[in-house]
């Protein structure tokens, strides 16, 4: 969904026909994509008049298309969303799946995550997932001893930019909830052993503003901005 959606912007939001090079170019390098074994796959699979008419589908879903709208599905719906909304993350996470595909990174992937440390300080992160579309896996551990080492530090759970504290504002709807930010994101990192120290609180405003735009600020550079606005 991802590549073909990708394809669609890059043509404009404008559907593309089977015997495009560009679709048959992409219906050969999905074919090459190890999620789905050969023995499940049918004769049809991924190819170019498939690959066409997801690109009608996804063209058809836009908010801004006014013609007959063809039936498309929940998924189609949310990357078009995501591509809408964060352009340049989604254009990078297309062009990552390219170059997995390409140089064999999906076909040396684990098959299982190793969603628990234990009480490890540091996890292994950053290795790429099939979950709704590819992305950097991250262990959900981390971001709990975070903010658990930040209230024995502060003695509550605030943005590290702002000072927002979602428990002073929402009550008992907001305890403990803060987002996690990795102050080297995982997309250029790669695959690497995250430490406490290299995630920061934030709330979702500067959380949102840190990632806004082609090119994502340090919270270091965003506080600055707080400070003089």
């Amino acid at each position: 969904m991802i590549l073909a959606c990708d394809l669609v912007v890059q043509n404009g939001w404008r559907e593309l026909r089977p015997a495009d090079p560009r679709v048959i170019e992409l219906s050969s390098l999905l074919q090459r994509m190890p999620l789905h074994p050969p023995a499940v796959r049918g004769l049809k699979f991924r190819n170019p008049n498939g690959v066409a008419r997801k690109t009608v589908d996804l063209v058809t879903s836009h908010p801004g298309y006014d013609g007959k709208r063809t039936k498309g599905g929940k998924i189609d719906r949310e990357v078009l969303h995501d591509f809408l909304t964060r352009p340049e993350e989604m254009q990078a996470v297309a062009r990552e799946i390219r170059a997995g595909i390409e140089d064999g990174s999906f076909e040396r992937l684990p098959e299982t995550l190793d969603a628990d440390s234990g009480d490890a300080v540091e996890a292994s992160e950053g290795r790429l997932l099939a979950r709704r579309y590819f992305a950097r896996e991250r262990n959900p551990r981390l971001r709990e001893k975070k903010i658990n080492a930040f209230v024995k530090q502060h003695g509550r759970v605030f943005c590290e930019v702002c000072g927002f504290d979602f428990e002073a504002t929402y009550g008992t709807r907001g305890a403990s909830y803060i987002e996690c930010h990795h102050a080297v994101p995982l997309h250029m990192s790669g695959e690497t052993t995250t430490r406490l120290r290299d995630l920061v609180l934030l709330c979702a405003n500067c959380h949102r503003m840190i990632h806004r735009g082609s090119t994502w600020l340090t919270p270091a550079e965003l506080l600055a901005i707080v400070r003089t606005e």
